[in-house]
C-alpha cells in the first residue's frame, strides 16, 4: 500500500517537539484505543526520556472494553507512565485528566508557577476534540480528516495548567508492516491514501478470526466462511454489492467493512492485543537480525571478490608475487 507516510510538515513538527519539550512537566500522548501500539509514536517514546507521561486510550466507546484494560496494564509497565480513558459519548471523562495532572504535581506550588503539559499524537486520533473539552471551548479545529492542526499553540486552561498543543504526527520509518493496516483501518490516514481492497482483506481476515461472532451476526451468514476472500464474497452478495453479470464488487464491500468498522457499527472492536503486538515484535527483531548477517554476508563476498577457484588462484598467485617483491627489497 503506497502512503505519502512522512510528508514534510511532520518533519518539522516532530523537531518542534522536541525542541520544546524540555520546557514541559508533563507529556500526553493520545492514541487510539482500538490501535494502542499502532497509535503510539516511537520518536515521541524515544525524546521522552524520564519526563512524566499520561497515554490516553481516547475513542473507547469503539474499542473492546476487556482487551482495553489489558493495554493499560501493559503500558503502565513502563516507568513514569499513567493511562486513563476516553470516549466522545462521555465527554466529562476527558476532565480526570486534569485532576491526574494535579495529582503528579501536587507538590508544585501552581500559584507562582504553571505546570505545563504537552499533548501529542497522531492525525485523526481525536487530539483536538480533547482539547477543546479540557479547555471548555473551541481552541483546536476539530474534523474527520487527519492533519487538521498544522503548527503548535500555548492554551491556558486554567486551574494552574498550560497546554503545548501539537500537530498529529507519524513517524519516518514504519517497522511493523501489520501497523499501517491497522492504522488505515481505523481511518488515521487519509482514504485518499487507502487501496480499500487491500486493507477491506487486512480488516476481513483479522475480524473474521477475532470477532467471528460479530461479523456472522452482522452480515446475516448462516455460516461464517474459513477465509476473508470467501468472507468478503458472502458479505457482498448479502449487501448487493453485485456488479452486471453477477460479480461480486469486491472494492465496494471492503469500503463498506471498512466504513462500518470505523463508525462502530460493528460493535466494540480493537484491532490488535498485547500479545500480539509482543510476538509481532519477535518477528521483525529475527527479520532484522536475518537481513543484518545476509547484509555482512555480502560485504563479505565483496570484500573477497569471486569464489570462483580461478579467481582464487589468480589472486593468490598476486600475493605471493608481492611477498617475493617484498623479501627482496628487504634483501637489498
Amino acid at each position: 500500500m503506497a502512503l505519502q507516510w512522512f510528508p514534510g510538515h511532520m518533519h518539522k513538527a516532530l523537531k518542534e517537539i522536541k525542541e520544546s519539550l524540555s520546557q514541559v512537566d508533563v507529556l500526553i500522548e493520545v492514541l487510539d484505543a482500538r490501535i494502542p501500539y499502532s497509535s503510539e509514536n516511537p520518536e515521541i517514546a524515544k525524546i521522552r526520556g524520564d519526563k512524566p507521561c499520561i497515554k490516553i486510550l481516547n475513542k473507547y466507546d469503539l474499542a473492546d472494553p476487556d482487551i482495553t484494560a489489558q493495554w493499560q496494564t501493559y503500558l503502565e509497565s513502563e516507568r513514569g507512565v499513567k493511562t486513563i480513558t476516553t470516549s466522545s459519548d462521555k465527554p466529562g471523562t476527558s476532565k480526570q485528566i486534569m485532576a491526574m495532572i494535579k495529582t503528579m504535581f501536587a507538590h508544585k506550588d501552581v500559584q507562582h508557577k504553571a505546570i505545563k503539559a504537552m499533548i501529542t499524537g497522531i492525525p485523526n486520533v481525536g487530539k483536538s476534540t480533547l482539547i477543546n473539552i479540557l479547555a471548555d471551548r473551541i481552541i483546536a479545529k476539530t474534523g474527520n480528516e487527519p492533519a487538521v492542526t498544522k503548527s503548535q499553540q500555548r492554551i491556558n486552561l486554567g486551574d494552574g495548567i498550560i497546554l503545548f498543543d501539537t500537530p498529529g504526527v507519524l513517524w519516518p520509518k514504519l517497522e511493523n508492516p501489520h501497523s499501517i493496516y491497522r492504522l488505515a483501518s481505523s481511518g488515521a490516514v487519509k482514504n485518499t491514501a487507502m487501496e480499500y481492497d487491500d486493507v477491506g482483506f487486512f480488516a476481513a481476515d483479522y475480524l473474521i478470526k477475532a470477532y467471528p461472532e460479530v461479523m456472522k451476526s452482522t452480515y446475516k451468514l448462516d455460516e461464517l466462511p474459513s477465509t476473508e476472500l470467501e468472507f468478503l464474497e458472502a458479505a457482498a452478495r448479502k449487501r448487493g454489492a453485485i456488479m452486471a453479470g453477477g460479480r461480486v464488487n469486491l472494492h465496494k464491500i471492503c469500503e463498506v467493512l471498512l466504513n462500518e468498522l470505523q463508525s462502530g457499527k460493528l460493535g466494540r472492536i480493537t484491532l490488535e492485543t498485547p500479545q500480539m503486538v509482543a510476538q509481532e515484535k519477535i518477528e521483525i527483531a529475527e527479520a532484522a537480525a536475518k537481513k543484518e548477517a545476509e547484509k555482512a554476508k555480502r560485504k563479505q563476498r565483496f570484500k573477497e571478490g569471486s569464489l570462483t577457484p580461478d579467481k582464487h588462484a589468480r589472486k593468490e598467485k598476486r600475493n605471493e608475487k608481492r611477498q617475493e617483491q617484498s623479501r627482496r627489497m628487504k634483501k637489498r
